[in-house]
């Protein structure tokens, strides 16, 4: 009805591709090493919340305008080249804190912790690149609701990610609960983390539109 077809291969590319370790892999686990499996969730749903930015522009065709039109491909890519090195950047200087705060404060990690999930990928036009280039492979030419039928595979994709990221999650917590009680720890995790963020922001400021 929508037009999609093979969609067992769509899901079953989906899923290799999920689970091929990758930044937003990294990023997760480490925050489940930091935080445990609360920070990691909200990681994971960060992330995917990003991705649906990227999803809705495919649809609606604003993927489109980023490869044709180099100036709002520019702006983009400079934004989140910018945020990702600043964030990398407040990690490497930020001081490591042991697990036992407030449940205000927590709130407000896993809160920033989210944020930042949300960002990484929203403000990163190679998602949008990709979510432009995967989705129409799925999708008959002469679909009549081509917007609905990217919209509904994005979904799918997210889901399925954002189920292997939470399992991710809950083994990273597990194996690390007792690292995080040591602040040694906590540090070498954000500098890890600093220096994703910093080497994905350069990555993001090199990328050309084809």
């Amino acid at each position: 009805m929508l037009g999609i077809h093979e969609i067992w291969l769509f899901v079953l590319s989906g899923v290799l591709l999920n689970i091929t370790p990758g930044p937003d892999t990294v990023y997760v686990i480490g925050r489940s090493m930091q935080m445990g499996w609360r920070g990691g969730a909200a990681a994971a749903f960060g992330i995917s919340c990003g991705c649906f930015f990227h999803v809705a522009g495919a649809a609606i065709g604003l993927s489109a305008l980023l490869m044709a039109s180099s100036t709002a491909f520019g702006v983009l890519k400079l934004v989140g080249a910018a945020y990702l090195v600043l964030t990398g950047l407040q990690m490497l200087w930020s001081r490591p804190r042991l697990l036992a705060v407030k449940d205000e404060a927590e709130r407000s990690s896993l809160r920033r912790v989210f944020l930042q999930g949300v960002f990484t990928n929203a403000l990163n036009p190679k998602v949008a690149l990709f979510f432009l280039a995967f989705l129409p492979q799925f999708v008959a030419a002469d679909a009549p609701h081509k917007p609905l039928a990217f919209l509904t595979l994005g979904l799918i994709f997210i889901f399925t990610g954002t189920l292997w990221c939470l399992v991710l999650a809950a083994f990273a917590a597990k194996a690390a609960h007792r690292l995080r009680q040591s602040e040694g720890v906590i540090a070498w995790v954000n500098r890890a983390l600093g220096g994703l963020f910093i080497y994905l922001g350069i990555r993001v400021a090199m990328l050309e539109t084809r």
